[in-house]
């Protein structure tokens, strides 16, 4: 997922995420999607935490590579 730096990556990325969904859905906490775009905005709501304690933070700008974190910890975050 760190290799995410162009529209084609992202792309490749979102459709990985829709195969996982469809052959593990069990493996998603969030896996319908009132769940997972609840899980989304509140990832995103938060998120200045989780990068402080793991990753250096995004540019304000959002790129290819956060949106891809962000559709990443919806699949997750409660």
């Amino acid at each position: 997922m760190d290799a995410i730096g162009s529209r084609e990556d992202f792309v490749s990325f979102v459709l990985a995420l829709a195969g996982e969904l469809r052959e593990e859905p069990k493996a998603w906490e969030n896996s319908d999607l009132p769940s997972f775009l609840d899980g989304l905005a509140r990832w995103v709501a938060d998120m200045d935490g989780y990068y402080k304690n793991v990753k250096p933070p995004p540019t304000e700008e959002p790129n290819w590579k956060l949106l891809a974190d962000m559709l990443m910890a919806a699949t997750m975050y409660e």
